[in-house]
């Protein structure tokens, strides 16, 4: 595991809970879309924590592209960052959460982990193109609270789908107008990335405060 990403409040701040957020499948722990998300959180008094999966790492070391890992090996390494942050930080409340993949790997071990709760930046309700291939079924018996911030035109779950979903009472869907997978709406909706992402970090901020 390489070393983790640490976003953090001001020095005069204390932070109120600890976020770990893993990365989408394409694009790492650095991307502009993660770090524009972790600096927003920690502005908020919020700890966030964001690593690369094993396989990402690989990417990165050697510049060639591979498919993301299987789903146990996901868990096992997102489950180290949790055992690592908590000893970091033991009191602090945690939440885990992530873009796409990352999120959706968070949803998976959320109701078994230490976290008060989980955010996912853009689920992956099915492979753009195959509304029949959903990845629900745990998110139907989820106990633990869930935010969900979904582009309202995003190929991987658009609303008009994910309203038809039969999603545990758990989760909190929150959309983002003619968002897409990476909350990127089009020029003539009058909003922005930029904008969509530090509406998302709002919800997120929100969510925690609730859940604290």
């Amino acid at each position: 595991m390489s070393d983790l990403i640490y976003d953090l409040p001001g020095e005069d701040s204390n932070a109120v809970a600890t976020v770990i957020l893993a990365h989408g499948a394409g694009a790492g722990a650095e991307s502009e879309f993660m770090a524009s998300m972790a600096q927003l959180l920690a502005q908020q008094n919020i700890n966030v924590v964001r690593f690369n999966f094993a396989y990402m790492q690989t990417v990165l070391a050697t510049g060639k592209r591979r498919p993301p890992d299987r789903m146990p090996r996901l868990l096992e390494c997102f489950n180290a960052v949790i055992a690592r942050v908590t000893q970091q930080w033991p009191t602090l409340p945690l939440f885990v959460g992530g873009k796409s993949m990352g999120g959706r790997v968070a949803t998976m071990l959320l109701d078994d982990s230490p976290a008060r709760g989980g955010i996912a930046l853009g689920y992956p309700f099915h492979p753009p193109g195959k509304p029949d291939k959903l990845r629900t079924e745990h998110l139907e018996s989820l106990q633990k609270p869930l935010l969900i911030v979904q582009g309202e035109r995003d190929t991987f779950g658009t609303q008009k789908e994910v309203r038809g979903y039969s999603l545990s009472s758990a989760i909190d869907t929150q959309f983002l107008a003619d968002g897409d997978h990476s909350f990127k709406p089009r020029k003539a909706s009058g909003y922005s990335q930029q904008q969509h992402i530090a509406a998302a970090a709002r919800h997120c901020q929100r969510f925690i405060a609730a859940h604290l």
